[in-house]
């Protein structure tokens, strides 16, 4: 049955129930007897052991208990019970045991004063509690202000904090934590001002505003609302302050051991500092105002400390020093007011001195008239319609009018100040949202009240309603979101005491009434109250021994008022003459006070625009404003609008003792505070409703233990926990099922928690009781067998002594003699038997073995068969290529011979035309025919324009033939073998074009001879026939030019012919470039084979050898007719008939002939084999070098074309395959060596072996087959190595040439399509320039001797020796900077690269300034590869992968700058080439150091950004996600609760650490960090991992616990196993993992003993003392098996502690970084043989 505190049957024995007690409120019992129904006694049985009979009313039974689980829970609405000692005892537990001050009420926080400073408000707390939503962490105002900063930047709804309480409780320092939090999460980095400027207006309020009291050191005597303004990007950009009542009696009066406003004894103490000289200041004791609480002291606290902090933050809200000068000329006034002296004279009237010091010294400071002030103190105006009376004031009237006036002007200076405030904190631009902080005085009842605390309490009345409004309303929705049925809840609505106060007629009204009398007094007020509010309103009352006061019922307690004062305080007057003299102050300040224009109550009404969610009640009299209650009235009107307008969240302070105490908790006073603050009220509503409320996945793995096997085997958890409460709890109206909860009534929990624990306690007892048997059985069998023992020797001892004769002996001997000859003619027999089978299964399985054997040879020589055919086929095509390649080498010859040719007819046509020109210029004077020449050279200008429409339009057809090429470029790859067919067939029409351009040239050649003979006969024979001769030359010229356009379009073609050409010759020149590689790697392959070979034939000799010894040894060993010579005739007899044993032996000896010479037949083949590899080998040598010369020929021919290809192709990816197939290759042969030397070995114990046996077992047939047998294991193991060795060298060289020839052609082929395309635009270009015949053949010359120029270039050879440098331009820095750093991309070249590669790029640049010794080169190249380093760094500030490339190559650029700078401690570690690359001319150790400061900013910001991806997954992964089994403690969280799901798959975990982690290290290995930097990375991330984990640790109070001290304890062994896997742990790393598993150790060990604490105190040494004192009171049970933490043993370990020398924090700087160091590392690349990528686009740069 579920229990209900007010069900009987609850009330059963040994429950626990809370009774009232005078003392402590409430105090526990434990009931000894069972409750029925109907009686009036319980017995009970208290704490100190005393039995009690308690009285009961049967419908009002004691309220339970809860659980011990359940108690100190963060929540209040989590407990089980919820009910006042419930409440109360749960506050008392977290704040005097756990010495936790923060408690959850629902939607409150509820605040303990703790009267300590406790280090729990650091940035490290804020920074713990950002982002977090408010269930995950311990409660905390933090918690309070994150919940309203997310609300606000997620709704875009304003927000409010109303933090309230009683004096002395922390109102205003949790306002001042709120307002710091926003400050701090909200910081801008543009404005960065605004923050500081909010948070300086807190010591100021306080300076001007608060003042010691008897209950607080530091109370707020007014209300503040200060509103904190945020932008779109929720960045503070201003604040407004309004201000509430405030306390201004206190300018004129205090208490005993009370003081004025702080301001005052501040000044006084700053009395004696040159600049307050002239405002003639004393101590605080000589000053009336500043000494009426005897006591002008606060211990603790520096007043003048203070006041320079007061004057900077005026100078931080820009306030200067002569805005403060007039602000403490005013104070100073005030209390030089105080102390004039007015003397009475007579009855009625009173005086004061013109001499008095004090009274000059007001007047001097405020620059006012001393005599009119001195009049007017003891005189007043009186105006009548008829005349003006001035009448004089009694002594207590002029101390009245005087004490008005200091208040008057000190609540126009707190005003004044406030705007000035305002004013600073003004920001331009529109306003987006803001959050309010509301610093309110909370209800208040003390012996006296008056006119103060009633405003007060009328302000928490309003607050109080809008409060239950709200958690009503939070009710609802939480209802409507769960799909729960809403009910109606009763609650208490205070609005009938509202209107009592504020309605119509009421309290303030008739209050304001009686102020507009000229004759009002309090008693006639009080007596209008009686009179309309005695017996017709039941929440006013009359005192029955008092005639001067009235009684209040308030929502909190009934509250008696003293009604002398109200009047004079509503009213806050002052005469009006005073007044005047004010006005007419020469001090500007001063007069501006009392203005005819009043100060509005509140300076940002114009600014704040809020819509009221609930109609206010307007006053409706005008003439009302001028009262202090309807100023008030009005001012709350507008805070109630704005909070109505905005989502409330509530603080409530609480006071634990009156007498400051550290911890000490009165449960008095805390109760009478929870009564008044609405904490009970709240608990009342929600225990009326559903108050426990559990996820499906908690209530899942909280009560899986009463769940049966069936329920269990269900998919759903959500429809198991239905069906498991169903069965639980008989009565559904004890719970609802919502969407994402279940709801319980109260008392459900705990019931639940009864079932668990009785079903624990059952499987406890089942445990124990098998346990506990099964020693029994244990023991009693061991006992069993002993006593078994024991009898059994005492009997066998007897027996013997009994039996024992020497007949028996006798008899005994004989029957073993028997048994021994019986027993061996047996085993004989059995034996003999047993070998003779086994001799005829050897036989039988040795035949099997050899015919088996037989037909694997046969096997063996077809495959052999087959190898040869097929590497016949493979030797002839790979002929065919080589041919084919001549080939095509031969024609390009045969072209160049033919362009000699060419060159040749070309200058016998420039003599020819140069002739013809001289004949030209001796005739100029034929302008005739000048004239046609010219016609016909624009008739070729037409021609040549529509030619080159031609070629356009043929150039567009082309252009789109090559994108159709290119849209087919897949169908291409397709028809591969198709194109080398065509390929094939191309080359032949080339040859037939050759010939017949070869024709053409012939015939135009002779042609031009006899044209040049003929003309050379007429120009000598026939001078008079000049004119004709003209014609002819203008024909021949005519014809020239039409010779010469097909000379052009010939050359044009020969042009396509040989870039096709020279493509091919460069695509073999590049792969030429591979062959020496190659060549090299198979010299070195034929080098280990001619050593495995050595070795080979090494061991085959020695193997004959001792083969050979072993022969001889059988045969001198075995003596044959000694062996006859035994044999009985039996025996012989038998050998004749079978012949086993004679014929075995022969066929032994034939055996062992037959396979010595098939072991040298194999040999031999092996030999042959071997020889024919190595012919083949040299065979490929020479034809690799053959090939090797004819492409070095046409590497040197076409040498400026192999630039623009370069420039145009890709990098070629074949040499990186080729180096990785050689690597692979050389791989297995280190593995075929070491598989050889290991044979070998065991060859030569197997030979050893088989000797011993020999030696041993010479009389035992088949030992020398077994012998051969192993030999010929042995033999075709050797065999079929071999055999598969020289397969993989043929693969390797017959593979290795097809694939390079076929990439080689798919490459020519797109290369000579797209070399083409930019022929035809070159063709286009020289036909614009060649419009004019001798200017074409200007250009052709300029061809030709280019081409003789690229004929005679040196061959490159491929011997040339680098040194380590690479040439450059000095304008080209740029270009190096764009290309390598940039525009590289990390991630596309890391793979293929040395580690570092740029920055070895990079010095190699640097080696060539300094190999010119150029200071202004060098000088700019450094500056720029720095600037480059840091755009680059900036540009990709969050990118990982190129923070961690830049860091890696910055480092490596600076070991190189050490390395070869000639400094010795450098230099010991290079080789001696390195050593020659040593820089010559200059000193680069300030490039060192600006470098090494370049890679610490690199490494900050890579830090950073690793630790932003981390983060996030570090508290879910290490903290949360649970993955031990069992292990899961999940206990009800109340109304703060985070959200969970069944399925919750996003959530981080352990693994996603790890995979996090990994990703980083593969990374920067990846990119080549080194190896010490990288552990130095490592173990700034584990400090993160580790540091994050205990913050959030300590601040979550339902994680202390032992379950989840065993998953912190694996979680860091997963990381622990993590770095042995990267091979880490020298990377400290672990260390800074101690601390946390120090704290896992913690919350797993016992902690009760005093041995506990010492092993405690001496295992701990990484946590301080604050941090183990902090998780022992955070320390939760999660069952009831487990203990809490006794206080006592908290003490011990604290008194243990002190003597240890450790931080006072509690948090860990998770910003902490470890210093770094790079230390330096010579790189092991010689520079000379470092090669730049052509991804790199650095073809610029020369090696030198």
């Amino acid at each position: 049955m579920p229990l209900h505190s007010d069900n009987p049957d609850s009330h059963g024995q040994y429950n626990r129930v809370w009774i009232p007690d005078n003392d402590e409120v409430w105090r526990p019992a434990e009931i000894t007897a069972d409750y029925k129904t109907g009686d009036n006694v319980l017995h009970l049985l208290l704490e100190d052991g005393t039995e009690l009979d308690y009285p009961v009313d049967p419908k009002a039974l004691p309220p339970l208990r809860n659980p011990d689980i359940l108690v100190g829970e963060n929540d209040l609405t989590a407990l089980s019970y919820l009910h006042e000692p419930a409440v109360l005892h749960n506050l008392k537990v977290r704040f005097v045991e756990s010495r936790l001050i923060y408690t959850y009420s629902g939607i409150i926080l509820v605040a303990m004063n703790p009267y300590k400073q406790l280090p729990i408000y650091g940035d490290a707390i804020i920074h713990a509690y950002s982002g977090q939503n408010m269930g995950d962490m311990d409660p905390h105002i933090f918690a309070v202000a994150e919940e309203a900063y997310k609300q606000m930047a997620r709704n875009n709804k304003n927000q409010s904090i109303i933090v309230s309480g009683e004096s002395g409780a922390g109102k205003t320092v949790s306002a001042r934590y709120a307002m710091r939090y926003f400050a701090t999460v909200s910081r801008s980095t543009s404005n960065a001002q605004v923050e500081d400027k909010v948070l300086a207006s807190n010591p100021i309020t306080e300076a001007v505003g608060n003042a010691k009291t008897t209950r607080n050191d530091n109370s707020s005597r007014f209300g503040k609302y200060m509103e904190i303004s945020f932008d779109k990007r929720y960045q503070i950009m201003g604040a407004n302050m309004r201000t509430y009542l405030l306390e201004k009696s206190r300018v004129v009066s205090q208490s005993e051991n009370e003081r004025n406003y702080h301001i005052f004894y501040q000044l006084c103490s700053s009395a004696r500092r040159p600049e307050f000289k002239h405002l003639k200041l004393a101590s605080a004791e000589e000053f009336n105002y500043t000494n009426m609480g005897g006591n002008s002291v606060i211990e603790g606290v520096d007043d003048r400390a203070n006041m320079i902090e007061t004057q900077r933050t005026f100078c931080l809200l820009g306030l200067k020093e002569d805005f403060q000068m007039d602000v403490f000329k005013i104070l100073a006034a005030i209390l030089h007011l105080g102390n004039v002296e007015i003397i009475a004279v007579g009855d009625e009237r009173s005086s004061v001195s013109q001499d008095d010091k004090h009274l000059s010294i007001f007047c001097e400071l405020l620059d006012l008239e001393s005599n009119k002030m001195a009049r007017w103190l003891c005189h007043r105006k009186i105006i009548t319609s008829s005349e003006t009376v001035v009448k004089p004031m009694t002594k207590p009237q002029a101390l009245n009018a005087r004490d008005a006036l200091a208040k008057k002007i000190y609540s126009h200076l707190f005003s004044f100040i406030v705007g000035r405030i305002n004013k600073a904190l003004q920001f331009s631009g529109k306003q987006h949202t803001f959050i309010g902080v509301l610093d309110i005085y909370g209800f208040e009842t003390f012996d006296m009240n008056s006119f103060e605390q009633f405003c007060i309490n009328y302000a928490n009345e309003k607050l109080q309603q809008q409060f239950n409004l709200h958690v009503f309303k939070l009710e609802q929705e939480e209802y409507m979101k769960e799909n729960i049925p809403w009910t109606l809840i009763d609650f208490y609505d205070n609005q009938p005491v509202i209107d009592l106060i504020e309605a119509k007629m009421g309290i303030l009204d008739l209050l304001d009434e009686e102020c507009l009398l000229p004759q009002g007094t309090d008693e006639n007020w009080l007596q209008k109250l009686y009179n309309n509010f005695i017996n017709k309103n039941p929440l006013f009352e009359k005192p029955r021994m008092s005639n001067s006061s009235f009684i209040i019922q308030h929502f909190a307690d009934k509250v008696e008022y003293k009604s002398e004062g109200f009047l004079e305080k509503n009213r806050d007057t002052v005469y009006e003459d005073l007044i005047e003299i004010l006005k007419n102050s020469k001090f500007q300040l001063c007069a501006n006070f009392f203005q005819d224009n009043p100060i509005p109550i509140s300076p940002f009404s114009s600014t704040i625009q809020v819509k009221s969610a609930k109609i206010v009640i307007k006053s409706p009299n005008k003439q009302f404003r001028t009262t202090v209650g309807n100023k008030f009235r009005s001012s709350l009107y507008l805070l109630m609008e704005t909070l109505n307008a905005t989502t409330p969240h509530y603080v409530r302070c609480i006071k634990p003792n009156d007498q400051k105490l550290a911890f000490e908790f009165d449960a008095k006073r805390v109760v009478q505070q929870l009564r008044a603050c609405g904490v009970l009220e709240t608990i009342r509503i929600s225990s009326q409703s559903y108050p426990s409320r559990w996820t499906y996945i908690e209530f899942y793995s909280r009560y899986s233990i009463l769940m049966f096997q069936q329920e269990l085997s269900l998919t759903d958890k959500k429809q198991i926990c239905k069906t498991v409460l169903q069965r639980l709890i008989q009565d559904p109206s004890q719970y609802q099922f919502g969407r994402t909860k279940i709801f319980f009534r109260a008392g459900q929990v705990a019931y639940l928690e009864k079932l668990r624990s009785d079903k624990l306690r059952q499987a406890c007892i089942m445990i124990q009781k098998n346990m506990r048997g099964w020693l029994q059985r244990k023991k009693f069998l061991r006992i069993r067998q002993a006593a078994i023992t024991i009898q059994q020797y005492i009997r066998g001892q007897r027996t013997v002594r009994q039996a024992i004769t020497a007949a028996a002996l006798k008899e005994t001997w004989a029957a073993i003699v028997i048994q021994k000859h019986c027993r061996g003619y047996l085993v004989r027999r059995l034996c003999q038997l047993i070998r003779v089978a086994a001799l005829t299964i050897q036989a039988f399985t040795r035949g099997f073995l050899a015919r088996k054997k037989y037909r694997k040879m046969v096997e063996e020589q077809k495959a052999l068969v087959l190898q040869k055919y097929a590497r016949a086929w493979l030797a002839r095509r790979r002929f065919q290529n080589i041919r084919r390649f001549v080939l095509n080498i031969q024609l390009s010859y045969r072209v160049q011979r033919l362009q000699k040719k060419l060159e040749d007819q070309n200058r016998d046509n420039n003599v020819l035309l140069e002739r013809l020109t001289t004949l030209a210029s001796n005739h100029s004077n034929d302008v005739e025919t000048i004239q046609k020449l010219q016609q016909d050279l624009e008739k070729l200008a037409t021609q040549k324009k529509t030619s080159d429409e031609k070629e356009k339009k043929h150039k567009d057809e082309y252009e789109q033939r090559v994108s159709k090429l290119e849209n087919h470029n897949s169908e291409l790859h397709q028809q591969k073998r198709q194109l080398e067919k065509e390929l094939q067939e191309k080359t032949e029409e080339m040859k037939e074009k050759m010939d017949h351009l070869t024709k053409q040239l012939f015939a135009d050649v002779q042609k031009e001879e006899r044209q040049r003979i003929v003309l050379e006969n007429n120009f000598h024979n026939q001078k008079q026939d000049y004119e004709r001769k003209i014609e002819l030359l203008m024909e021949e010229i005519k014809n020239l030019k039409y010779e010469n356009e097909q000379l052009q379009n010939q050359i044009r073609e020969e042009q396509q012919i040989q870039d096709g050409l020279k493509m091919e010759a460069e695509e073999l020149a590049n792969q030429a470039k591979t062959i020496p590689e190659l060549q090299k790697e198979i010299e070195l392959i034929q080098m280990q084979k001619m050593d495995v070979e050595k070795q080979l034939q090494y061991q085959k000799r020695e193997m004959r050898d001792k083969m050979s010894e072993i022969t001889m040894q059988l045969h001198e060993s075995y003596d044959f007719a000694d062996a006859r010579s035994r044999l009985s005739t039996e025996d012989l007899g038998h050998l004749n008939e079978d012949g086993e044993l004679w014929f075995a032996y022969e066929g032994l000896k034939k055996a062992t002939r037959v396979l010595e010479s098939h072991f040298q037949s194999q040999r031999e083949n092996y030999e042959r084999e071997i020889e024919g590899l190595n012919s083949k080998v040299e065979h490929l040598s020479q034809e690799i070098t053959h090939l090797q010369k004819l492409f070095r020929e046409e590497n040197d021919i076409n040498d400026s074309i192999r630039l623009q290809v370069a420039r145009l192709t890709s990098e070629n990816m074949m040499i990186p395959d080729l180096k990785q197939q050689i690597s692979e290759l050389q791989k297995q042969k280190m593995n075929l060596e070491n598989h050889l030397q290991e044979e070998t070995v065991r060859n030569k114990e197997k030979i050893d072996d088989l000797e011993n046996l020999l030696h041993q077992n010479t009389e035992k047939n088949g030992t020398q087959r077994r012998v051969q047998q192993v030999q010929n294991e042995m033999y075709t193991k050797e065999k079929v190595k071999l055999i598969a060795t020289s397969q993989e060298t043929n693969n390797y060289i017959d593979n290795h040439q097809p694939e390079g020839e076929n990439e080689t052609k798919s490459k020519m082929w797109q290369d000579v399509a797209y070399l083409t395309m930019e022929n035809t635009d070159l063709e286009e270009e020289l036909d614009k320039k060649d419009r004019l015949i001798k200017k074409l053949q200007d250009q052709i010359k300029t061809l030709r001797k280019s081409i003789e120029i690229a004929n005679e270039a040196p061959m490159p050879s491929t011997s040339k020796e680098y040194i380590g440098m690479l040439q450059y331009r000095s304008e080209d820095e740029a270009k190096i900077i764009q290309n390598l750093i940039l525009e590289l991309k990390p991630r596309g070249v890391v793979v293929n690269m040395i580690p570092g590669l740029p920055a070895h790029i990079l010095f190699m640049c640097v080696r060539y300034a300094d190999y010119l010794n150029d200071d202004g080169m060098l000088k700019s190249f450094m500056n720029m590869t720095v600037n480059g380093i840091k755009q680059v760094i900036k540009e990709h500030i969050e990118d990982f992968e190129m923070l961690s490339f830049w860091l890696s190559n910055t480092c490596h650029f600076l070991n190189c700058l050490k390395q070869y700078s000639g400094e010795e401690e450098f230099m010991k570690y290079n080789t001696p080439e390195q050593n020659k690359n040593i820089l010559k001319h200059f000193d680069l150790s300030e490039y060192r150091q600006v470098l090494s400061d370049l890679a610490i900013k690199i490494y900050h910001q890579f830090i950073i950004v690793m630790e932003n991806n981390i983060q996030p997954m570090i508290v879910p992964g290490m903290l949360e996600y649970e993955s031990l089994q069992g292990i899961s403690g999940l206990k009800p969280t109340g109304f703060r609760k985070r959200s969970s799901s069944i399925d919750d798959t996003d959530a981080y975990t352990m693994t996603s650490i790890l995979q996090q982690l990994s990703y980083f290290y593969t990374t920067m290995c990846q990119n080549g960090l080194d190896s010490e930097l990288l552990k130095q990375t490592v173990k700034q991330l584990f400090f993160l991992i580790g540091s994050v984990t205990l913050n959030s640790l300590f601040l979550r109070k339902d994680m202390c616990s032992c379950r989840k001290g065993m998953q912190i304890r694996c979680n860091i062994s997963y990381l622990e196993e993590w770095l042995k896997d990267k091979n880490l742990q020298s990377s400290s790393a672990k260390e800074t993992l101690e601390p946390l598993s120090q704290a896992a150790w913690l919350l797993q060990v016992k902690k009760t003993t005093d041995d506990d604490a010492k092993e405690i105190y001496e295992r701990c040494t990484s946590l301080s003392a604050v941090q183990i004192v902090k998780i022992l009171n955070s320390y939760t049970p999660i069952d009831d098996f487990e203990k809490r933490v006794a206080p006592s043993f908290v003490r011990k370990v604290q008194a243990m502690l002190n003597n240890r020398e450790n931080s006072t924090l509690l948090m860990l700087d998770t910003k902490y970084l470890f210093q770094v160091t790079f230390p330096f590392t010579t790189s092991p690349h010689a520079l000379e043989a470092i090669q730049i990528p052509s991804s790199f686009k650095l073809g610029f740069l020369t090696r030198i």
